[in-house]
């Protein structure tokens, strides 16, 4: 019976062999390759040059590269942090007062509103938030116009000062979604039982919210801190299409200051030191992120 067990086992294997290879060919390869190349100095073609550290040591040098972390805190905040505690509150709303007060089907309505942004393409909202936001004949600018406050109107996209907490805006209401079905899917195996002893203690919503809601959904919590958090470092579409790093640096992060390098000054090896220090950065921060889980669900348990 064991040995029967063990072919078993070893006959499931085999469907993993696509996947394995697909996986090194797509990820581990090029992985290895932008390792390599971010100590060489190389335009792409001909030969690469070994330079050692030097792209690390002119990369920790370069206060554009600095610069561009700062951007990434701030875009972590209105991608992560204000999606994950706004999206929170909405799934608890939804769940516990929208689908009760009228039915689940209105509450899968705004649920469905909430992640459209998700599935349209990051180029169509990066155009439509461009028409919106634009200084001219934009929607923005049109409406505080219109109710008296055209004083209030700027270069949202186009002005130092402004852009890049434009950006910030638009990655929260793209974002929102997200957190918001996440949370809605854990509250439906919380038992309602809960909920019906809390009413009958004479809880308050707020009361049932913190001691309840959120005690029950933590790992749907970690969850979708840490892919939102990963997704606010690897950021580079919104960018491209609202910003493409401007106006003078102001909306810049590490994505696009690495393909700029790769691209458009055809420093390929300096690109590559870039890519590296945010591939190693998003790893880190994922296994903390695992630890800090596990440790929650074993204090917990």
């Amino acid at each position: 019976m064991a040995g029967k067990g063990t072919s078993r086992t070893g006959g499931y294997a085999v469907y993993l062999i696509p996947g394995v290879i697909l996986s090194v060919a797509i990820i581990v390869v090029p992985l290895i390759m932008t390792v390599y190349t971010s100590f060489t100095k190389w335009n792409g073609v001909g030969d690469q040059k070994w330079i050692g550290f030097d792209n690390y040591t002119r990369l920790f040098e370069d206060t554009l590269f600095w610069s561009s972390f700062g951007h990434i805190f701030l875009l972590i905040i209105a991608m992560a942090v204000v999606p994950t505690l706004l999206g929170l509150v909405l799934a608890a709303v939804l769940f516990d007062y929208i689908a009760k007060t009228f039915n689940n089907r209105w509450a899968s309505v705004f649920r469905s509103g909430f992640y459209i942004p998700q599935v349209i393409p990051v180029a169509v909202t990066g155009i439509v938030w461009g028409w919106i936001l634009h200084p001219d004949y934009g929607a923005l600018n049109k409406i505080l116009d219109t109710i008296g406050l055209s004083g209030l109107a700027q270069n949202w996209l186009g002005d130092p000062n402004y852009a890049l907490y434009s950006v910030m805006g638009v990655m929260i209401w793209f974002q929102l979604g997200y957190p918001i079905v996440m949370f809605m899917s854990g509250l439906q195996r919380v038992d309602p039982s809960l909920y019906e002893a809390a009413d009958l203690d004479g809880a308050s919503w707020w009361q049932r919210f913190r001691k309840i809601t959120i005690y029950m959904i933590r790992p749907e919590f970690y969850v979708v801190l840490v892919t939102t958090t990963i997704a606010a470092l690897k950021i580079f579409g919104q960018i491209f299409v609202l910003t493409r790093g401007g106006p003078s640096n102001s909306t810049l992060v590490p994505s696009y200051f690495a393909y700029k390098n790769f691209f458009e000054k055809a420093q390929v090896g300096y690109g590559s030191a870039i890519s590296t220090v945010l591939t190693v950065i998003i790893i880190v921060l994922a296994f903390v992120f695992l630890r800090l889980q596990n440790r929650a669900e074993k204090a917990g348990a």
